[in-house]
């Protein structure tokens, strides 16, 4: 037997479509059938007086079914009353008020009963009622004089209509009346005030009544209110009451709340279940009273709860019979409070619990009707058999009544009937007609064949196979075509026939079949299942900050199922984007240009197939600079501090980080802005110093990440009071600019700095260390003064003071200066020199005495040069150096001296003025040095077995030349290095011919020359001795032979197919086998010497003097140009040449690095000749 479940609850979303396909299983109306009632009019059915009347009343069966009325209880008979129609085929009546017709007249209960051979079904009673809206009555209307604080209620008392109007206040003017805790409209409509104020004094309180069905407004006349205070009574009123009048001669005084509505301390509610309960509490006080909701006993219900009017109406929508209890309501003031409680019944009008079901039975079947109802009070059941109490019915054999259940045994065709249940109770009532059909019938399948329904992956299949049949037909699935029956728990089997696969996946898809079988027979029908691929959203829009006026992107990339067209729409707020060119929506994106505020927002991509839609959102915020600041406000203004206050900008969406408080003194400056003080963005008052004598105006900046707002606008101006000066000028100097003056200077004071008028300075001086008296002189609208007649270069005591027409500055403190400096007088004498290097020297000399400086000893000034070469004994230019010594030193250090070279030199003691005399030449010589490398080498006149060497002494010898060192070595085809050899040669010899060599062999040489103190720096060469002649008439013998010709083609051909293949394997991303052996041996040339057998391995060398790797050449001219040194000299003092320590010590080194030695046959050099390339074949 097939699992059937009922729909689970956690699957909520297959409910209406489930309901759907069972409604779909009623008998088809090719079948005998009782009347159903398919439509009809509301229970209480209010009618627009206006317009024609019609009463709905649908019903289907088979035969069609036959209708008729009733009218208050009794036969309606439509056919003598002109003014009644009923639509054909249906028992709809439409009653002709429009033409003549009063709707008065048809007002009354009405009943629909559709009937044929198999049954009679009813209608509920429909209650015609015309709709009203009354005029207002007319009333005379008295003036309201109130004394203020009292409290005030103005009545609406709107005439009855049907339905109730809607009630709202007010004026001339149509402009609803503001309402606040203090003033509000009750349930009631009337105008409850809590206590009267002055402003609420006028002549046009009209309160309006809404007849929505009618669409009529009415009004009452206005009415007229007067809040009095004691204040503005006249005597003449005050004289006319008396002291008991309300309008006793009282001040306004606060009082304790009293409630206005509902009065008492207790009241009562009762309210129906499903519906909306409405408690109110509205009460006087002054101050105004506050109103608050508690339930005695328990809370109030979560989600339900609703406040309304200020706190004085509490909300509670559905209520059940669980709301039932006791609310108080407290209003309170200062003074006291009062409180109210409301107890609340919840009734029930009668609702279903089991509302009977059409029965179908085949002939000899058990059925029973159901019919349960509850409410408070507990609703009374009643059955009807074709609209008669079943008690006067007809009885049937096969009927039994229980209560809510009739029970059917052994039915036969004639058990055919529709049964009516009835639940009432005093609230209500329910009426539900069923069926009882009897019918034989094999099965029918309703759904269409090979209905085709396509499902998203992961999500329920629901497969339908609605049907129909007497007795009741079996529901058995099948997939495929040879597929056994489905069972388990991965399908769920529902009584309407329907298949549910939960989860449906790909393997899911296929031909269900679907057979219905009874005992009169048996029926398939298949439809087919395809399973699509989700729509996704790969990449969504994500959160973006994006400055005004700038643009921003938002992606969203979908991927779907191939079978299905996506559409894509955006959404901004939840609704359409603006009609705006701005907004560029791509294939898989939305572009905002020139983005303004009003883009800040939700942005939405939703993707939508036929089955299935997916949603992304992002937040775009729009941030810009802070709008200004507004409302500056100065007060609490002193003589020297102020408050500023401003109500900050809107910050764009960024927050606020400080505010720049900027002021302007109009005064001595106007129009120039100067930055006073910043605070945090949260601060928005600041107490500010202020100078004396200055005319302010103050704006404020507000700064975000973005950037600084506009300035705000200038604040009111405020001019503090003059006062003597608080400070004195700054950077005060005395320097003379001749010997014999002394120059004194400061820095002005800024006008707002003056604190009054009349600014001056007092200049004082007087010579150091002498008792002197101050001199001093007062001057205005100037920063310097000269003082002339001064000895030369001695200390001043300085002091300058600022003054105004209210009095001086405080006392300035006091600088030294000096008058002006004149050049030294005497040269440094005792001046020695040690020799400590070739390249290097160090000089001493004594101080000169102080007094004869004539100013600020700046230091020494060292003058160098060259004389001469001792190697060649020729003069030349004299080129100057200077290094100079800060301070009182009294030596240095000299670099870069040419070695074997004299030299003089001289020094000088410098001060502010300039150099002193010059100490008399001292002369020292530098020892020998290593020389630099030969000018150039040359080798020329290659021959079989000898090579012709040419080459250029040193450029700088650096001394005597004792000899040149030549070494060379031979290169294999295989770049490997022979043995070296090495030859000393005369220091006076320029070329050398080198016999003995082996010939077609190329061959590196080194060559450096020497003095006394060692060898200099290195420079190489190649060369290949020529090939023997009959070598090579034999190598191009062979070259002419056939056979040598074949395999020269042979091998062309093979490196031709191989190029071929390596550049199709490059092309696909693979490896040849000559890079994978580059991979395996990064650089072949790097072999280790093979210690075994002495062989040499390959070379390489990153220095351009030692043997050449493979792939190097030497210049076209075959000369080498000398090598510069990789240690540049460090200069030491602080001229052209150098720094020095603290000490005079020198910095750095002072000789280049020397080149390596060859290795004696373990150096490479470059790739053989073409010869040597020849000769490798033979």
């Amino acid at each position: 037997m097939m699992k059937k479940k009922s729909v689970p609850a956690s699957k909520p979303f297959l409910i209406l479509f489930l309901c759907q396909i069972i409604s779909a299983l009623d008998v088809p109306l090719d079948l005998s059938q009782p009347p159903t009632i398919t439509h009809q009019s509301p229970k209480d059915y209010i009618v627009d007086p206006r317009e024609n009347i019609v009463i709905q009343c649908e019903a289907k069966g088979k035969p069609p079914p036959s209708f008729s009325w009733t009218r208050n209880g009794t036969h309606f008979d439509i056919d003598k009353d002109e003014q009644v129609t009923m639509k054909p085929n249906s028992g709809t009546l439409v009653i002709n008020i429009m033409n003549g017709g009063k709707a008065e007249a048809y007002e009354g209960v009405y009943q629909c009963t559709a009937r044929n051979e198999r049954g009679a079904a009813i209608s509920n009673n429909i209650v015609i009622r015309p709709s009203r809206s009354p005029l207002w009555t007319k009333e005379k209307l008295e003036p309201n004089q109130v004394r203020e604080g009292d409290s005030l209620v103005l009545h609406c008392r709107p005439p009855v209509g049907l339905p109730p109007p809607i009630i709202f206040w007010m004026d001339n003017a149509f402009q609803r009346l503001p309402q606040s805790e203090r003033v509000s409209q009750g349930l009631n409509g009337d105008l409850y005030f809590s206590n009267v104020q002055p402003e609420d004094t006028r002549e046009d309180y009209i309160c309006y009544a809404r007849f929505n069905h009618t669409q009529t407004i009415q009004q009452k006349q206005p009415i007229s209110v007067k809040v009095f205070s004691m204040d503005s009574l006249n005597d003449t009123i005050a004289a006319n009451l008396s002291d008991t009048d309300i309008y006793g001669a009282k001040p306004v005084t606060e009082r304790q709340p009293v409630l206005l509505t509902p009065t008492g301390s207790t009241s009562t509610k009762v309210e129906l279940r499903g519906n909306v309960l409405l408690l109110e509490c509205i009460a006087a006080g002054l101050p105004t009273p506050v109103i608050r909701w508690i339930k005695e006993g328990g809370e109030l219900p979560a989600n339900r709860t609703f406040f309304e009017n200020f706190k004085k109406t509490l909300k509670i929508i559905d209520v059940s019979e669980a709301d039932s209890g006791n609310y108080k309501c407290i209003a309170r003031n200062t003074l006291g409070s009062v409180h109210h409680v409301i107890s609340v019944t919840v009734k029930a009008a009668p609702y279903w619990i089991t509302a009977p079901r059409n029965l179908v039975l085949s002939p000899g079947e058990d059925g029973t009707l159901i019919c349960r109802a509850n409410g408070n009070p507990k609703p009374s059941i009643s059955w009807l058999a074709n609209g008669v109490p079943i008690a006067i019915a007809p009885e049937d054999p096969s009927r039994k009544v229980d209560g809510d259940t009739i029970i059917f045994s052994h039915v036969q065709e004639r058990s055919s009937a529709v049964y009516q249940c009835n639940a009432s109770n005093e609230y209500g009532y329910l009426l539900a007609n069923a069926f009882v059909n009897v019918l034989a019938e094999p099965p029918r399948i309703l759904t269409p064949a090979n209905k085709l329904y396509q499902v998203i992956a992961d999500s329920p299949a629901l497969l339908d196979c609605a049907y129909f049949g007497s007795p009741k037909p079996e529901i058995e699935w099948f997939k495929g075509v040879k597929g056994s029956i489905l069972r388990g728990n991965e399908y769920v089997f529902h009584d309407n026939g329907t298949l549910e696969i939960p989860v449906a996946q790909k393997d899911s898809s296929g031909t269900y079949t679907c057979v219905a079988r009874n005992e009169l027979g048996k029926i398939q029908n298949e439809v087919h299942l395809e399973i699509k691929d989700p729509t996704m959203i790969i990449k969504q829009p994500e959160y973006k900050v994006v400055q005004r006026y700038g643009q921003v992107s938002f992606e969203c990339i979908i991927k779907h199922d191939s079978t299905l067209l996506p559409t894509v729409i955006w959404l901004k707020d939840n609704h359409e984007l603006p009609d705006d060119e701005r907004f560029l929506v791509g294939k898989d994106n939305l572009t905002i240009m020139n983005v303004t505020d009003k883009d800040d927002g939700t942005y939405t991509c939703i993707v939508n197939t036929t089955l299935d839609s997916v949603s992304a959102s992002a937040v775009l915020t729009v941030v810009a600079r802070p709008n200004p600041p507004f409302d500056l406000e100065l007060t609490g203004q002193l003589e020297r501090s102020i408050e500023l206050s401003w109500i900050p900008g809107d910050e764009n969406n960024s927050p606020i980080t400080h505010f720049i408080i900027e002021y302007e003194d109009g005064l001595h400056e106007p129009g120039v802005w100067h930055y006073q003080t910043e605070v945090p963005g949260t601060q928005t008052t600041v107490q500010l110093k202020l100078s004396p004598y200055v005319n302010y105006s103050f704006r404020v900046i507000a700064v975000n990440q973005i950037g600084r707002s506009q300035p705000s606008e200038p604040s009111e101006q405020y001019l503090t009071k003059s006062a003597s000066p608080d400070e004195n000028p700054a950077n005060v100097q005395g320097i003379g600019s001749e010997p014999d003056n002394l120059v004194i200077t400061w820095e002005s004071l800024k006008g707002f700095q003056s604190n009054g008028p009349g600014l001056q300075y007092k200049v004082s001086w007087r010579q150091k260390d002498v008792d002197d008296e101050w001199t001093s002189v007062i001057v205005a609208n100037v920063s310097k003064y000269i003082v002339s007649g001064t000895p030369t270069f001695v200390p001043y005591e300085i002091k300058v003071q600022a003054l105004n027409d209210l009095g001086y500055a405080p006392e300035p403190s006091e600088v030294i200066g000096h008058s002006g400096e004149d050049l030294p007088m005497v040269a440094p004498g005792n001046v020695q020199v040690h020799v400590i290097n070739s390249t290097l020297a160090k000089v001493h000399w004594d101080p000169v005495p102080l007094k004869t400086v004539r100013g600020h000893l700046q230091g020494y000034k060292v003058y160098y040069w060259k004389v001469q070469s001792l190697s060649r004994r020729s003069r030349r230019h004299v080129e100057k150096k200077i290094l100079t010594f800060r301070g009182n030193k009294t030596f240095g250090m000299l670099p870069g001296l040419e070695p074997y070279s004299s030299y003089k030199l001289n020094v000088r003691v410098v001060n502010g003025k300039g150099e002193g005399p010059a100490s008399p030449d001292k002369v020292f010589k530098t020892p020998e040095g290593v020389p630099s490398s030969p000018s150039f080498l040359k080798i020329t006149n290659p021959t079989l077995d000898s090579l012709t060497l040419e080459w250029g002494s040193p450029t700088h010898p650096n001394g005597v030349l004792t000899s040149y060192i030549l070494k060379f070595q031979p290169i294999n085809n295989t770049h490997e290095l022979g043995p070296l050899v090495e030859i000393r040669i005369p220091a006076n010899e320029s070329s050398l011919i080198l016999k003995n060599l082996n010939y077609s062999t190329r061959y590196k040489f080194y060559f450096n020359a020497q003095t006394s103190v060692g060898s200099g720096s290195q420079i190489t060469e190649e060369a290949v001795t020529i090939m023997d002649e009959a070598m090579a008439s034999r190598q191009v013998d062979i070259a002419t032979q056939g056979w040598f010709i074949g395999l020269m083609c042979a091998v062309a051909l093979l490196i031709l197919i191989l190029l071929i293949v390596c550049f199709i394997r490059r092309n696909k991303g693979g490896k040849y086998p000559v890079k994978e052996k580059e991979d395996a041996h990064a650089d072949p040339e790097i072999q280790p010497m093979k210690e075994d057998d002495g062989t040499f391995g390959e070379y390489s060398d990153a220095e351009d003097h030692k043997p050449l790797k493979k792939g190097s050449r030497t210049p076209s001219d075959r000369t080498v140009k000398k090598e510069d040194s990789d240690d540049s000299l460090v200069d030491y003092g602080e001229g052209v040449n150098g720094q020095f320590n603290e000490d005079g010590s020198f910095i750095g080194q002072y000789s280049g690095k020397k080149e390596k030695e060859p290795a004696e046959g373990n150096e490479s050099s470059e790739a053989p000749s073409p010869v040597n390339a020849m000769n490798s074949f033979v």
